[in-house]
């Protein structure tokens, strides 16, 4: 039985590794996907915007669910919208995007505040944190690499935290260079992965 529960911890580590490495492939071609086509992904994200707020309205109207839960979703789907009017230059220091995200931080403590005292099946909260919670922040996340001044990072010449041989001291060291999500996961990749040549015979 030990020696079984000891597999089991190992299986585990295995899939949240293969897991990781999932979710950042994802994340690398996604960000591919927004640099390239900018304008598309602001469609796709303006349709997520509407869709998600009609999913708040229908559930004002079919379900028993607090009116203040759909209430906050559709303010920060308003919000969302309002950040959308100037994609893809997202400035995180703007009221509209610190705004979105206090009211983000709420709708989550609200929203585990009521699924935690009344009884859903687990696919049903799953469905409502999905769909009305995570989607369209995880694509404005995404898409944040579509502005080279967006996740911004200037290389200066500082003393580094980690040692002189990883990834992320070698990306930041750079000087006079901006920096997004998709150039940070090329840099990862192009360090990280060996690179495979062709022999010619």
């Amino acid at each position: 039985m030990f020696f079984l529960y000891l597999m089991s911890i190992l299986s585990l580590i295995v899939q949240v590794v293969f897991v990781t490495l999932a979710i950042a492939a994802g994340l690398y071609y996604l960000a591919e996907l927004v640099e390239e086509y900018t304008v598309l992904a602001k469609s796709v994200i303006s349709w997520t915007v509407f869709i998600t707020a009609s999913l708040h309205i229908g559930l004002v109207i079919f379900e028993d669910l607090p009116l203040h839960l759909n209430v906050l979703g559709l303010v920060q789907q308003t919000l969302h919208g309002l950040l959308l009017r100037q994609f893809p230059v997202v400035r995180v220091t703007s009221p509209t995007f610190v705004t979105s995200v206090m009211v983000l931080v709420a709708h989550h403590y609200f929203a585990f505040k009521f699924f935690g005292t009344v009884y859903f099946s687990f696919s049903e909260v799953l469905a409502y944190f999905t769909l009305c919670l995570w989607v369209v922040p995880f694509a404005l996340f995404v898409s944040l690499s579509a502005n080279d001044y967006v996740l911004p990072t200037t290389g200066t010449e500082k003393q580094p935290l980690l040692g002189d041989n990883n990834v992320v001291t070698d990306y930041l060291s750079r000087k006079s260079k901006r920096y997004s999500l998709l150039s940070f996961f090329s840099f990862a990749k192009e360090s990280i992965l060996p690179q495979r040549t062709k022999k010619a015979f």
